[in-house]
């Protein structure tokens, strides 16, 4: 073989080759790497999410909780940008040129093809003059979005926010995407799936300065956004307000039920805040700074606030020994200003004696109690100490204390009621009896009950012995009806039978010269009970549960003020107050609810 026939092989092989490198390119960059044809599809195309209003919220009389109101957000798409003035751009939105270049800095980061939030929620006087210079800006547009309102003001802890959705968020749903908003607490939380409703895009052509030329293929890609489901909510708005009011020198919280249904009327959690703090580009501020507030108005008492429950207890204990049959309603016990066994004595108020159940109730007699506890957990027909004292803890346990509810909201806790296995690590399995815990006859302990929860035995006390589970939501627009959980009646272990002396226990406590005396309305039975939690953080806290009226009731209600001494001198009026407010649509003891209004509580910090 010649010389130049070896050079035309060469030459020929190396035509090859370089056609085999071209082809593979090709097909690597038209089929396997796909950001070429990202890159060229994002500078012809824009595509512009439309993102839909959120459900709007209403209270049980439809009146408007929350709405929306247009804003904007300016987009950013760092392929497209080129150089622009970004004095003048910064001046329009008055922002400094230092968060403009890190905000683009910052969509860099995220994705060089992807558009990214610069700015969100621009004001509509910045967007008009925006809209007029944007074509100076390339790589720029606009993004409607929708803001929460809340017209009344109230409610922030059952209402909610909305912000940002997280990293977390985005690597658990595909639906959610940088720069989207979803529910972070309350309704708009729990009912996140049915407010949000369901994005749209539509996708336009953009000519080389980033103006819209018109749809891609006429819309045929585009999609709509639909709307939110709208909710209508189980609170009262007027009730709601009322309850925010008189809460507003007092640390506590307020929660009312209608017992036929566990509806919640009213859930008031105090210091609470202006829902409209977080709404806006100064949420991220506001949130800090109601963060490092002392006096915790993110903290929602009514659902993530654990007490001692007091002698509101005491009607659980009643009844659970008049179920295990050992007493009636007309056992009588002796008081002497308490209950003593040799040294070891639990104090109590001055009040006629003996006493049987139900004036038990009425004068809240710690010694009556006692007695009954102890004649449960010592009860040795029936078993010994710790099996009588598992019996006592599920009969608890039936009024939905010491677990949660699971109601609608987020973040409730679950309570506490202690078990034997506590006791038998605490004191060892034989070192301890009735005596050593008879703390819990009278409501303290180691008892840790949520105002949701205390509400809800007062709710059971109303219907006699079953309740609804609490639920805040009473219809969601588009559904044939609420999640069937809320429909499931609830009985406690008790003989309904046996509620009624209890009740007219409460009654009496109310309308007879008892504890709760200053609960009283004229026309309207109330029933309820006082109750003072121990407190080792300083003075105690003021409790009551009521519920109105004493047949066919509408109404059962907690209330819980901190560091405010015995329930009758705090907790009881403002519960009277808001029953009186929901039955009649009127407060006739002015002079009630204006030294409830004029009194303050010095509160330090908390602990």
């Amino acid at each position: 073989m010649n010389h130049y026939a070896v050079r035309k092989y060469i030459i020929g092989s190396l035509f090859v080759l370089f056609s085999v490198i071209l082809l593979a390119r090709l097909l690597y960059i038209q089929v396997i790497d796909t950001s070429y044809k990202l890159s060229a599809e994002n500078i012809s195309r824009r595509f512009i999410i439309q993102y839909p209003s959120r459900g709007i919220i209403y209270d049980r009389n439809g009146k408007v909780l929350v709405y929306n109101e247009i804003a904007y957000d300016l987009m950013v798409n760092p392929w497209q940008l080129t150089r622009f003035d970004t004095t003048e751009l910064c001046s329009i939105l008055d922002i400094p040129v230092q968060q403009a270049r890190d905000a683009i800095q910052a969509a860099k980061d995220y994705s060089k093809y992807k558009p990214s939030i610069f700015l969100k929620q621009v004001s509509p006087e910045a967007f008009a003059v925006l809209q007029e210079r944007l074509f100076k800006f390339p790589g720029f547009y606009v993004q409607p979005r929708t803001l929460r309102v809340y017209p009344a003001k109230i409610a922030a802890a059952i209402l909610g926010y909305v912000g940002e959705v997280n990293e977390n968020v985005i690597k658990k749903s595909t639906y959610y995407h940088m720069g989207d908003y979803i529910g972070i607490s309350g309704i708009e939380k729990s009912y996140e799936y049915y407010l949000r409703g369901r994005k749209g895009v539509n996708i336009y052509i953009v000519d080389v300065h980033n103006r819209i030329k018109g749809p891609f293929q006429n819309g045929r890609f585009d999609t709509i956004a639909l709307a939110g489901n709208n909710l209508t909510s189980t609170i009262d708005e007027d009730l709601q307000a009322y309850g925010e009011k008189l809460m507003a020198n007092y640390r506590g919280s307020i929660v009312a039920i209608e017992p036929s249904s566990g509806e919640i009327l009213s859930l008031v959690t105090s210091p609470s805040y202006d829902p409209s703090l977080l709404v806006g580009r100064k949420r991220t501020v506001n949130y800090v700074d109601l963060m490092r507030d002392p006096s915790k108005p993110l903290f929602n008492r009514a659902l993530m606030a654990k007490y001692p429950p007091g002698s509101t207890f005491k009607m659980i204990n009643g009844l659970i020994g008049l179920q295990e049959g050992v007493i009636v309603p007309g056992t009588e016990f002796s008081c002497s200003r308490g209950y003593h066994v040799g040294n070891f004595t639990v104090a109590c108020h001055p009040h006629v004696s003996p006493l049987n159940l139900p004036q038990a109730i009425q004068n809240s007699c710690n010694a009556y109690f006692c007695n009954v506890f102890r004649r449960i957990i010592d009860n040795h027909q029936l078993g010994d100490t710790k099996s009588n004292f598992n019996t006592w803890r599920n009969y608890v346990m039936s009024f939905g204390l010491g677990k949660k509810i699971e109601s609608d909201l987020p973040n409730e806790l679950s309570g506490n009621v202690p078990s034997s296995r506590y006791y038998d690590k605490y004191f060892g399995v034989h070192g301890w009896h009735s005596l050593t815990v008879i703390s819990l006859a009278i409501g303290q302990g180691e008892l840790g009950i949520t105002p949701l929860q205390n509400c809800n035995v007062a709710a059971i006390m109303a219907n006699r012995g079953f309740y609804y589970p609490p639920h805040i939501i009473k219809s969601v627009q588009g559904q044939p009806d609420i999640d069937p959980k809320f429909k499931i009646r609830h009985n406690t272990a008790i003989n309904p039978m046996y509620f009624e002396p209890i009740v007219q226990g409460m009654d009496a406590s109310v309308n007879a010269g008892g504890t709760s005396y200053i609960a009283h309305i004229d026309g309207i039975t109330v029933c309820g009970k006082t109750g003072t939690a121990q407190n080792p953080h300083g003075k105690d806290h003021s409790i009551f549960i009521a519920f109105a009226p004493k047949d066919h009731p509408k109404i059962a209600i907690a209330v819980y003020i901190e560091n405010a001494g015995f329930g009758a001198t705090y907790a009881a009026p403002i519960a009277s107050l808001m029953i009186e407010k929901y039955l009649t649509h009127a407060i006739k003891r002015q002079y009630l609810e204006d030294w409830l209004l004029k009194t303050k509580i010095e509160y330090g910090p908390e602990r």
